[in-house]
This record gives C-alpha cells, sequence and structure tokens, in this order.
C-alpha cells in the first residue's frame, strides 16, 4: 500500500494555501525533500546531503495561468512528468534561480516565503536579487504533525515489521558477536522482511556503550551474560518505524537489569496515561521524569522523552521538557525513556503511539 493518489497530495497542498493565506505569502518556496515529498509524491530524498533533487512554488493565489510550480534538473524530467503536468515544470540548468523568476514574475509575484531553517546562503543570496523574501518556518510541518488515515495505516505497517524484527533477536543476539555484525543482521532481517531500507542506521550497544543512546555499532563483543541495547527501524512504502529493545543475553539477567528495566517501563507507562487529546505534550515528558525522580534516578535520564515520526524518523512533535502545544488526535509519536550509566550500561524502551479520540495506542 503506498499513497500515490494525485488528489491525496492536491488536498495537502489545498490545506497549505489557507495557511499560507493567513500570513499574507503569495508564493512559498518548498525546498526540505521531506516536505517537497508530503505536498507533490515527488523524490523522497535528495540525491546528496549538498544536492537537491528540487523545489516546489505553491502559490496562493489559483488564478487562470497560476499554478504550483515544481522545479528540477534534467536528471529527474521523466520522473517529474509522471506527477506533475508538464506545463507547470521547470526543468533548470545553472540558471534555476532566474528560471524560477521568470516564471512568478510573469505572474506578478515578486514576494516569495522561503524556510529560513531549509535555504542555504547561497540560494538565499540569489533568491534575493529576484524577490521579496519572506520568511516563514513550520507551515508545512504543522500539517505533517497530524496523520491522514492512510499514513496511521502506513506506519502500523513499517512498525509490525518492526516488531517482527524485534522478535527475531533474542536468537540472533549471541556471545561472541560484535556489535557491527548485530547491526548487519538487523539490516537483513529488515531487507529480507520487505522494508524499503532502514529509516536510521541501526543503533547495537553492548554493556556500557549501551549508555550511549546514539551508540555507534563497533567491535565490542556480545559476552555470555550482558545486556545489548537495540535500537532500530524500517520504511516501508516511505512511512518509517522506530523502536528500542534492551536485551539480556545469557541466563537469568540481573537485579539492576531487572529493576532498571522495571523503571523504564513504569515511566513509558506514565507517560502514555498522559497523551491524549488536549493534554499538554510537556506534560508527558514531566510524567516520565517523575517516576525517575521518585526513584532517585533522574540524573540518568539524558533525552527527551520522543519525537513525532513519519516521513523522517524525527519530526514534530518534540516530547522534552520544552515542548508546547498539545496533543491532536492523528498525532503518531515515540515514547522512548531510558536510564543511563557510563560504568555500567543503558536501557531504553520505546513504542510508537498513535493519539486516538480518547487517550493513545501503541501501534
Amino acid at each position: 500500500m503506498e499513497l500515490t493518489d494525485p488528489a491525496v497530495f492536491a488536498a495537502r497542498r489545498e490545506r497549505l494555501r489557507a495557511r499560507m493565506a493567513e500570513e499574507n505569502l503569495p508564493a512559498l518556496l518548498v525546498n526540505h525533500a521531506a516536505n517537497r515529498y508530503y505536498l507533490s509524491g515527488f523524490e523522497l530524498h535528495d540525491s546528496q546531503c549538498n544536492e537537491s533533487v528540487g523545489w516546489l512554488v505553491i502559490l496562493a493565489d489559483k488564478r487562470a495561468g497560476a499554478r504550483d510550480l515544481l522545479l528540477t534538473d534534467a536528471r529527474f524530467t521523466d520522473a517529474a512528468k509522471r506527477l506533475w503536468p508538464e506545463e507547470d515544470l521547470v526543468i533548470y540548468g545553472p540558471g534555476k534561480h532566474a528560471a524560477l523568476a521568470e516564471r512568478l514574475h510573469a505572474l506578478g509575484v515578486r514576494t516569495l516565503g522561503f524556510d529560513p531553517k531549509a535555504v542555504n546562503v547561497f540560494d538565499y543570496e540569489a533568491l534575493r536579487e529576484h524577490f521579496e523574501l519572506a520568511p516563514s518556518s513550520g507551515l508545512v510541518e504543522t500539517l505533517r504533525r497530524v496523520k491522514e488515515p492512510a499514513e496511521i495505516e502506513l506506519l502500523r505497517a513499517a512498525c509490525g515489521l518492526n516488531h517482527r524484527v524485534m522478535r527475531a533477536l533474542p536468537d540472533v543476539l549471541v556471545p561472541g558477536m560484535s556489535e557491527s555484525e548485530a547491526s548487519w543482521a538487523i539490516e537483513r532481517l529488515f531487507r529480507e522482511a520487505g522494508a524499503e531500507g532502514l529509516s536510521f542506521p541501526s543503533i547495537v550497544g553492548v554493556n556500557q556503550n549501551a549508555a550511549l543512546p546514539h551508540a555507534i555499532p563497533g567491535d565490542t563483543k556480545i559476552p555470555r551474560e550482558g545486556l545489548v541495547l537495540v535500537d532500530a527501524g524500517c520504511r516501508l512504502a516511505a512511512y518509517c518505524s522506530d523502536q528500542t529493545r534492551t536485551f539480556w543475553v545469557g541466563r537469568e539477567p540481573t537485579e539492576r537489569f531487572q529493576e532498571t528495566k522495571r523503571l523504564v517501563l513504569d515511566a513509558q507507562k506514565a507517560a502514555m496515561q498522559v497523551i491524549r487529546p488536549g493534554a499538554k505534550i510537556v506534560d508527558s515528558y514531566h510524567a516520565a521524569r517523575r517516576v525517575f525522580e521518585d526513584a532517585g534516578v533522574a540524573a540518568q535520564f539524558t533525552h527527551s522523552l520522543g519525537h513525532g515520526i513519519g516521513l523522517e524518523t524525527h519530526e514534530g512533535p518534540s516530547l522534552s521538557p520544552r515542548a508546547e502545544g498539545v496533543f491532536v488526535p492523528g498525532m503518531v509519536v515515540t515514547v522512548e525513556p531510558g536510564l543511563y550509566d557510563a560504568a555500567w550500561g543503558g536501557i531504553r524502551w520505546e513504542y510508537m503511539v498513535v493519539v486516538t479520540d480518547t487517550g493513545c495506542a501503541a501501534l
């Protein structure tokens, strides 16, 4: 199942147009890859971190002859024609900024909105030669925070594949296997199960390395008795999953492992009990932290509680101590409290949850 219906993307652009009208923006440049895809279905990823596949320009006033534009280079001409009316394509070479200006000036558009978080200095300076630039952040991201029913089903499918991989790991994580070997085994499991790829490089941390929330798998080997933290996710039909589990390899887990895991799961449960429509997002973080404070280990909880997830692994909202806003039905977020001790290791446990009409539910 994929979201390929042009009407879906057109409806999203109409919702964006309403937001643009509120900010009095006649046109908006969309150049962040995930936002471009969300509004058009064109190319979820840029070719390289320093190379753009293309831009969208959304026009607030759809008068005769004024239609949204998709700009790309000659490598993607045929791919763009499959999604976009040819007359509304701008196939550019080195003169991208001038080509855009020519099209928009012919429509009387001389003010261009842009996201200062997404436009580099080179493009900003080049565009400023042709337009009055109006900074505006988060217009598309705000729309993406609340998932459509079809998006939730895609996230549920990606999460289900993630569950399948996690269930297989107790038989995969064996003494003598290195973290990097485990990471490669995890990627194979995802690929063989049908994933398009990973949503991020898998994190595998053995014992003390598990105290690094974003541990990079290395040569450390799984011992005969010890803990292994795995944080992994896949991409399925463009949408991401993200789950963390912490496993005990060997016979009976130590008392410290069991007690730390219990505290982490209690914190996760407390946070999920808070997540419901209208509840302050920041309250979910504090609910988890209170469990750790009561146990005297809050200093070992060193990151936010979670984040939104969708076309990107990390997107809004952030479940942090500085979070603003309230939960809304259709938001999909991670809930991933963790406790870390550099001398011992760490335990994190992560669910993806969707905000429902009455509370939240794990995917």
